[in-house]
């Protein structure tokens, strides 16, 4: 696959370097067609911003998708990021069936909770209708709290590999055909990827620096995307994605007072480095 189609679906956040202004330029930086189907529009992210303005594009989406095959428009690969509701999710998997070419990829980021917590928004009805994507998904990129909420499973702090696998093996169990599991840390001052594809674990361990940064999970993501479209193996992508969001971690802490997001831009080369390697 050369030049692959990849659809991503999430919403913009006009400032605030997560989303679809994450998605877009860290995709097509890997060489990767990239279109995009936004959920919603806001004027900022809404961790830490007062006032920001929203506009819902749910009913948008299934105009956009008759549109698509109508012109018989296919992706190879769909990719989605923050859903805002139920409904976006029902025509998300519409969008999976009627637009996806045979053999397209799915990858499911199912951004719904952090730190042992559901995001506001967001009650166990909507987690019900996210195991249901994530059932139709080849690949899902859960971080620990959205794995235990996905599978009915009590979130700890501290864990074993056995905990760890257990969440893995229940994730397949809801229909998930792989699974990439972030935040993994099994030692001070190290986390990592637990990897699960077709029966196999395998584990990348990279540094865990003391600054957090909104968005670098859309910054994982999709950075895993590209490399995956590109001919990655998932562990190969899953250890190019880490390595990047580090990357991006570290030259954030370069500049001050920004505090809303991740400084990827600067180093977009590393990850193309990364990528031809």
């Amino acid at each position: 696959m050369s030049y692959p189609k990849v659809l991503t679906i999430q919403d913009v956040s006009c400032v605030g370097q997560c989303s679809l202004t994450v998605a877009l330029p860290i995709i097509s930086a890997c060489g990767v067609e990239t279109c995009i189907l936004p959920s919603a529009v806001l004027s900022t992210h809404t961790a830490g911003f007062k006032d920001f303005t929203f506009r819902d594009l749910t009913e948008d989406l299934p105009k956009i998708k008759n549109h698509w095959v109508n012109e018989n428009i296919k992706f190879d690969a769909i990719y989605t990021g923050y859903l805002g509701s139920e409904k976006q999710i029902e025509y998300v998997q519409d969008i999976f069936r009627e637009t996806g070419k045979e053999n397209c990829v799915k990858i499911v980021d199912p951004a719904m909770a952090d730190n042992g917590k559901l995001y506001s928004a967001f009650d166990n009805n909507y987690v019900q209708k996210m195991k249901t994507l994530c059932s139709e998904a080849d690949f899902v990129l859960p971080n620990v709290t959205e794995a235990c909420y996905l599978t009915d499973t009590e979130y700890k702090t501290e864990y074993d590999q056995k905990y760890v696998y257990g969440l893995l093996e229940k994730l397949t169990k809801i229909g998930a055909k792989n699974v990439i599991l972030t935040g993994i840390s099994y030692a001070k001052n190290k986390t990592g990827i637990v990897v699960y594809e077709n029966g196999e674990y395998q584990y990348y361990e990279h540094e865990l620096l003391p600054n957090s940064c909104h968005g670098t999970g859309d910054i994982y993501a999709s950075a895993f995307v590209g490399a995956l479209m590109k001919g990655k193996s998932a562990y190969e992508s899953a250890k190019i994605a880490g390595d990047y969001a580090v990357e991006c971690i570290k030259e954030t802490i370069k500049h001050e007072n920004h505090w809303y997001g991740a400084t990827f831009e600067p180093v977009l080369s590393k990850l193309i480095e990364m990528i031809n390697g």
